[in-house]
């Protein structure tokens, strides 16, 4: 299943969202140029586990900048246009219940907590962890909270038969983090795992349980949501 659009208008203008996007794909568009320094690149500004853990048991907090570098950068053009199609349908309705600097916080935060998620299962990994699916993961923990009922006009591949249900938000992401754990799970079986690289799924499952997580440390946020629930014809 694949996200086409919600039915939620935003709440404001999401300028912060557009913003994350365009930034992410300027970053993509300095890393195509970078030629054969790409590698060096991704070494420096993306999340090394060996390295960041490493420099935080001799006392360094160098490697901390990586856990928000790394969000901005992407190893292809379907990673980079995944992430951002996801930011772009389900970014602006969070942005616009949060209020857009709270917002800008969050998606990072939820990023790089994300990231630490990853690293923890790959202490000893030299593989540079990178992407904004962390971060997106969060975003959309934290819109299954809010808008529970909000309805996904979803693309859907039945065999050769191509289907666009509506479907309720709760339910799509609800799938989309059980692929997650299941992938991740799978991925921790394969010998493969062991030296990382790959798909960073735990990232996916770290950053969703951020946002899963976010509403509870926002008192505003929560006496809002249950305010909006009780009113008649409310998504919520």
């Amino acid at each position: 299943m694949f996200p086409i659009k919600d039915d939620l208008p935003s709440e404001r203008f999401a300028f912060v969202n557009l913003g994350l996007i365009l930034l992410t794909t300027g970053v993509f568009l300095w890393q195509v140029q970078l030629g054969e320094a790409l590698e060096g690149a991704m070494m420096r500004h993306g999340v090394v586990p060996a390295a960041f853990w490493g420099a935080l048991a001799r006392g360094r907090a160098d490697g901390l900048g990586t856990l928000v570098t790394a969000i901005f950068l992407h190893g292809g053009w379907l990673h980079l246009l995944g992430n951002m199609w996801f930011l772009f349908v389900f970014g602006d309705n969070v942005e616009g219940r949060l209020g857009h600097a709270r917002y800008f916080f969050f998606y990072l935060a939820a990023g790089a907590l994300a990231f630490v998620a990853q690293a923890l299962l790959e202490t000893g990994s030299e593989v540079p962890i990178i992407g904004a699916s962390g971060a997106i993961a969060g975003v959309l923990g934290l819109y299954m909270v809010l808008f529970p009922d909000a309805r996904v006009r979803t693309l859907l591949l039945l065999g050769i038969f191509i289907l666009f249900p509506k479907i309720r938000a709760w339910w799509f992401l609800g799938w989309w983090f059980v692929v997650q754990a299941f992938s991740a799970t799978v991925s921790r079986l394969e010998a493969a795992s062991a030296t990382g690289g790959g798909v960073a799924w735990w990232a996916h499952i770290g950053g969703f349980l951020v946002g899963l997580a976010a509403v509870r440390v926002w008192p505003d946020i929560r006496r809002r949501q249950r305010g909006l629930r009780k009113r008649p014809g409310s998504r919520g």
